[in-house]
């Protein structure tokens, strides 16, 4: 983002204070639809402390040329810490009233609906492509993949961590360039209309939907509904956009039903169909190696030399050099190793492959991507203790597809050792919460593990149902807190044992892991 103060107040409809120090605007705002007009880069020679280049609501993040966003909560009030942000080096506030500080204030009516119209109006700007990213897991993962296939094909902005709400949404958009090849957004929800709002900020080109699992369940009611939601991106596509599926989720049907992508124009590419994995298989360590091929018939994916996108937009390929002399880059399949683990990153592999195949990499490229792809903090990363203990942290979040996916990725890990699954609460749940418990504890009592450990009020159910799957009830263990599960691990723990700890993020499993690996 690089905008003028006076620029950024047109978008929000907000006023300045101190307007005496800044410049008038060199062009009209678009707040309210999404057209590709007016962006070019107009020359900006206002002095530097008047030109906004980022913008945060936390004031400890604050880097010099920050907007400033003052944000009402529950507990403090964002206005409270304006000047310590300026102290850091805000060139601007935004707030919902005057401030006494030394750089130009913004008051606006209402500061979360100004963040939302200063990225619909910045999107306005963006010469490149745009991918809104949802699922019901997996979206954190895939959209990582994705950015490092795009990659190979040109600049990338992608959503930080699991920033995808209505916040984290614009700040992924405010946080591109205007000559950025691709965006990826990724988009979380809790209930119907939340990514129908979010695409109307970010005007997605393409689409990719990762799955429709029961998170979220609580609010949404039923799987169908889930659909439902997950379907506002594919309906928010335009003409000429691209829709990423998966042609395993038994679900599609109804997801393609309620977002009609294909009436309004948009392109359906099928993965685990049009691109898929063939020969699957895991090493000993739960990485998958398979073969990456494109079905002959897979006429939704653009020819790789053609533009594909918006309208007359291009498509930012992959540069010649890289093409030039690639004796395989018209490989029918291509053979890729995961650094990632587990059986349902082979999904999300493919996902990514489709939309780098999309933007006109070969299928070597999005392999080679794909192969170096490495984990995040919490999602399947393997630690190895001096005791010689394999500790799987996958705590950053849980729902009961995740908790599935986890189990069998860990129960098919080889270690001399004993399978010790430490597993926790899952939010979200409502009235199926104790059925969804139940369900996790009846497999892990079927799968490879030799001691359960169960932290937490509805963990209770997952350990009774592990032990009325057959798993011996000296090997079930039920605890209160992090803490009793801390020191009975250390206690327990022998080497040569592996270890998987997954829970929702609100049990903070991490600081188990941290117990565990010191």
């Amino acid at each position: 983002m690089r905008l003028t103060v006076a620029e950024i107040a047109e978008a929000v409809h907000g006023r300045v204070i101190h307007e005496s120090q800044e410049r008038p605007a060199t062009h009209s705002a678009v707040n309210d639809a999404c057209p590709k007009a007016n962006r070019q880069n107009e020359s900006q020679d206002v002095p530097a402390t008047h030109v906004v280049t980022g913008l945060t609501w936390d004031s400890r993040t604050v880097k010099p040329g920050d907007l400033y966003v003052a944000l009402p909560g529950e507990r403090v009030d964002g206005h409270d810490f304006a000047a310590a942000a300026v102290e850091a080096g805000a060139v601007a506030v935004l707030g919902t009233r005057e401030l006494s500080v030394d750089v130009p204030v913004i008051v606006a009516a209402d500061a979360m609906q100004a963040v939302a119209d200063l990225a619909a109006y910045w999107r306005s700007r963006l010469k490149g492509t745009v991918i809104g990213l949802t699922g019901s897991t997996g979206k954190t993962t895939t959209k990582n993949l994705v950015r490092d296939v795009l990659a190979c094909a040109g600049s990338v902005v992608a959503t930080k961590a699991n920033q995808n709400n209505e916040l984290g949404v614009p700040a992924t958009l405010l946080s591109a360039d205007e000559d950025t090849d691709f965006v990826v957004v990724e988009m979380g929800m809790r209930g119907l209309g939340q990514i129908e709002a979010l695409c109307k900020i970010a005007c997605p080109d393409w689409g990719l939907v990762t799955n429709v699992g029961e998170s979220h369940i609580e609010l949404l009611g039923s799987r169908e509904n889930i659909a439902r939601a997950k379907s506002e991106l594919l309906a928010a596509l335009p003409q000429g956009g691209i829709g990423f599926v998966n042609a395993a989720d038994e679900l599609l049907p109804d997801l393609l039903s309620f977002g009609q992508a294909e009436e309004h124009g948009a392109r359906i590419v099928k993965f685990n169909e049009d691109v898929r994995a063939e020969n699957v298989s895991l090493d000993e360590e739960g990485r998958p190696s398979f073969t990456l091929t494109v079905a002959a018939d897979a006429s939704a994916l653009p020819e790789r030399d053609s533009a594909a996108g918006n309208g007359d937009k291009q498509v930012a390929h992959a540069s010649e050099d890289k093409r030039e002399g690639n004796a395989e880059a018209s490989a029918a399949d291509v053979k890729v190793k995961l650094a990632l683990r587990g059986m349902h990153n082979v999904s999300n592999a493919c996902s990514a492959a489709a939309v780098g195949l999309a933007a006109g990499l070969t299928l070597s490229q999005c392999a080679e991507a794909l192969a170096a792809a490495q984990p995040e903090k919490g999602r399947q990363q393997v630690f190895r203790t001096a005791q010689g203990v394999t500790v799987v942290d996958d705590s950053y979040n849980a729902n009961p597809d995740s908790m599935r996916a986890s189990l069998a990725t860990f129960s098919a890990l080889e270690v001399p050792g004993r399978h010790i699954a430490v597993l926790g609460d899952m939010g979200e749940l409502g009235t199926f919460a104790l059925e969804c418990h139940e369900r996790v504890g009846a497999l892990a009592g079927q799968s490879n593990l030799d001691l359960l450990i169960c932290v937490g009020e509805l963990s209770e159910h997952i350990a009774l149902a592990a032990t009325d799957a057959g798993m011996p009830d000296s090997a079930v263990h039920h605890l209160s807190s992090v803490d009793t599960a801390i020191q009975e691990l250390k206690s327990l723990v022998e080497p040569g044992d592996a270890v998987l700890v997954k829970a929702s993020h609100f049990m903070e499993f991490d600081r188990i892991v941290e117990g565990l690996v010191g």
